[in-house]
């Protein structure tokens, strides 16, 4: 039996085209498949990395429950990670993020992937597997918290990078539904618009092809999902409000400049450590030009020019600005157009491959190493608390959460007795918000009535307050402090966290 199932596969085997038994691609993207598994094993090595997963994982159990998105269940952000939680958990169960995690992973491979058959159809075979390597090797280049939880910036790369890649090929209607799936992840992704535009120009000036019907298919295609979206799986008024208009206070310029700067700076520092190995070649480039005061050749390109690169570069850098924060997530966006423009400059540059991929794997094991040791004070005191509410509670009850920290909901299996996940929503804080922008009266529009009509429904079994020393402590929110007194007693104390039961 043996012998004979062998032959049957070998004989199956045989009938495959040779490109496919032999190609390029039959060896390149095992490589790079086993390099993004290998990159973010750590992963796994937590139950939640960062706020946002946590959002996403008590968000998807509110949609489970019968929730309804942008109603009784909301979010700032566009609707397709929220749903692929859902999907996941109705597939595999809540109790744990791995199929997310194993999503992300994929998500990272074809992101290479594409970023590898970008580079190839400009410079060359070698040149697309340095670029799929590279971009694995950088992916986890930056904070472990940033990079390697399944988090919107890692479902949108891929979106993104296919945008590019179909205007590249003149497939205007696929880089236009590419744009809007990328803006449906995060809305930021929407950015990678301004270089397909830029591609459609130059490919109209270059052809002399007329070049409104190329935009009316990338109009079409962009709008056609956003539509479907809005209009018909979503209440569109509460899409148009969370996703679109509602979210004027939150990115703003008020606030902390010298944080704001101060984190911009030293995430921008990280990740050039992590890409330092191509990011010098790229320079060298630039200061030949500068020096020449003339175009550096770029031989070997098929479009004889990288300004596309720079626009999508220009453009993530805008889209990494917008909101000021400048949290390490928002860097991954960087990194495609940067992984090109670095490839570009190695191939067509006297610099050998050896010590670009050299350096970049010895960064990636340093960052490897740092998700591995990465201190869990946090995720410690963040479990106990979740286990002390499951403890004094039943699956029944509803908790609240007074603070930053949503996992609080999924880790102790407990229903949110509000809508609003964090207190930024009824307060506007968010990382880098000074206080004097901070409190009741900064809240989304019309939030603490929708609090309060929430709350003379039934009070939560379970509060928790997480603020610690922040501008929105239960002192600083009248409705909040008036709340406890009447009608909680303490019963625990973890670190900065308060915990508080209902009186019987």
């Amino acid at each position: 039996m043996p012998t004979t199932t062998s032959s049957r596969f070998a004989a199956l085997t045989a009938r495959l085209p040779e490109g496919l038994r032999t190609g390029y691609w039959t060896r390149v993207v095992p490589v790079l498949a086993l390099l993004a598994t290998v990159t973010h094993i750590p992963s796994f090595l937590r139950p939640v990395w960062s706020p946002d997963e946590g959002y996403l994982a008590s968000e998807a159990r509110m949609l489970s429950d019968g929730g309804v998105l942008y109603d009784t269940v909301v979010d700032r952000k566009p609707p397709l990670l929220p749903w692929l939680y859902e999907a996941c958990f109705a597939v595999f169960g809540s109790l744990s993020l791995w199929p997310l995690r194993v999503l992300a992973i994929v998500a990272h491979l074809v992101t290479a992937v594409l970023l590898a058959s970008i580079a190839r159809g400009r410079w060359g075979d070698k040149a697309g597997a340095a670029a799929g390597a590279l971009y694995l090797l950088i992916s986890i280049g930056l904070s472990p918290e940033d990079t390697q939880a399944a988090t919107f910036e890692v479902f949108m790369l891929p979106a993104m990078v296919a945008a590019f890649r179909y205007a590249e090929r003149r497939r205007w209607l696929a880089a236009g539904i590419a744009v809007a799936v990328c803006s449906l992840t995060k809305q930021t992704g929407g950015a990678v618009l301004l270089p397909v535009l830029w591609m459609l120009l130059q490919d109209a000036r270059q052809r002399g092809v007329p070049w409104r019907s190329a935009l009316g298919k990338i109009g079409f295609g962009f709008a056609l999902p956003i539509a479907l979206v809005a209009a018909i799986l979503t209440k569109p008024k509460g899409f148009l409000f969370w996703v679109v208009t509602g979210s004027g206070d939150y990115a703003s310029l008020d606030g902390s400049w010298w944080q704001m700067i101060g984190r911009a700076l030293g995430n921008s520092a990280i990740l050039l450590a992590a890409c330092l190995g191509f990011v010098l070649p790229l320079a060298r480039r630039l200061w030949l030009k500068y020096r020449g005061g003339r175009a550096v050749p770029t031989a070997g390109t098929a479009h004889g020019s990288v300004g596309d690169l720079w626009v999508w570069l220009f453009s993530s850098v805008v889209a990494v600005c917008t909101g000021f924060h400048f949290f390490g997530h928002y860097y991954l966006q960087l990194m495609p157009p940067l992984v090109l423009l670095g490839t570009g400059a190695v191939s067509v540059s006297g610099v050998r491959w050896k010590p670009v991929l050299s350096y970049s794997t010895v960064a990636s094991l340093a960052f490897f190493v740092l998700a591995v040791a990465w201190p869990g004070e946090q995720m410690s005191q963040t479990t106990q608390v979740a286990t002390a509410v499951a403890e004094r509670s039943t699956p029944n009850d509803t908790v609240l959460v007074w603070g930053m920290h949503p996992e609080l909901y999924w880790l102790s299996d407990r229903r949110p007795a509000t809508r609003y996940l964090t207190a930024g929503f009824l307060t506007n804080f968010s990382g880098g918000k000074s206080s004097a922008d901070v409190g009741p009266q900064y809240s989304v529009p019309d939030a603490w009535q929708t609090f309060d009509q929430e709350m003379a429904k039934g009070l939560p079994e379970i509060v928790v307050d997480d603020s610690g020393n922040a501008p929105y402590q239960p002192e600083l929110v009248p409705t909040i402090e008036n709340m406890l007194d009447s009608h909680y007693e303490v019963i625990g104390a973890y670190g900065d966290t308060m915990v508080y039961r209902l009186r019987k």
